[in-house]
């Protein structure tokens, strides 16, 4: 990618979370970033953190399930902050329960923001990417891909991500473009204090547990998902494409 191309990022459900500090973090290293959520509303704390790095930011409001909300706000970006080389598909809910009392509107939807939500995102903002020969793509995958109780639904989404992300990066790679997933361990976020509050459990007690067990004896925050993203998005990273990189404290098995 020259100098002079304008370096512009996309990060979805970046109002708060791991979002966020991809937003930020992504600014620091020199990108303009839009800042895309569901409520367009919810963005400006982060936007007005991207600023702070001294980058411009953009709050967008969309539903990443919505194929005509996507392209509409993709052409917003590239009209008013220029043409993306940079995505992060990081929007994410959760609809935990066990599969015999899981409706099929929670599955649904949780399958629709994870897998459905990266593929319009990805598609649409491909064709920028491709006109300028360079690009990056950062699917957030977890570790719940490997299974966990009470998650078929997010389990079955995170693990078809590393499947789409591995088929991007043979289908995109001749373009100059790298696709990459990051499969993150237990990090603080409101998703996972939703959890402890579903489990009847205190948010610090439902950490320190959770430290226990990791080999690093700490929780994840959103600068180690940052770090790992910020690694990926890199000019230097051209020959790293189709990897899942797991951000757990330890290994997975």
């Amino acid at each position: 990618m020259s100098p002079d191309t304008t370096k512009t990022a996309i990060v979805t459900g970046a109002a708060r979370g791991i979002g966020a500090g991809i937003a930020v973090r992504l600014a620091a290293d020199g990108f303009d970033v839009a800042v895309v959520d569901l409520d367009e509303g919810a963005t400006a704390e982060t936007v007005a953190a991207v600023e702070a790095e001294g980058r411009k930011g953009l709050g967008v409001g969309l539903d990443v399930s919505d194929a005509e909300s996507v392209e509409a706000g993709v052409a917003r970006i590239a009209a008013e902050l220029g043409a993306p080389t940079v995505l992060v598909n990081n929007a994410g809910i959760t609809r935990d329960n066990l599969l015999f009392k899981m409706s099929v509107e929670d599955w649904d939807q949780v399958l629709g923001v994870h897998l459905r939500g990266s593929f319009l995102m990805s598609r649409a903002a491909q064709a920028f990417m491709v006109e300028r020969r360079w690009g990056r793509i950062v699917n957030l995958s977890s570790t719940s891909a490997l299974g966990n109780r009470g998650q078929a639904n997010y389990s079955t989404a995170k693990a078809g991500l590393q499947g789409f992300t591995r088929t991007l990066a043979v289908e995109l790679g001749s373009f100059g473009i790298t696709v990459n997933a990051i499969a993150p361990g237990f990090i603080v976020t409101a998703m996972t204090e939703a959890t402890a509050e579903r489990m009847g459990m205190d948010f610090v007690e439902f950490q320190k547990q959770a430290a226990a067990h990791n080999p690093v004896r700490r929780v994840g925050e959103p600068a180690d998902i940052a770090q790992a993203v910020s690694f990926f998005v890199d000019e230097r990273s051209g020959f790293v494409n189709g990897q899942i990189l797991y951000v757990s404290g330890g290994p997975t098995v």
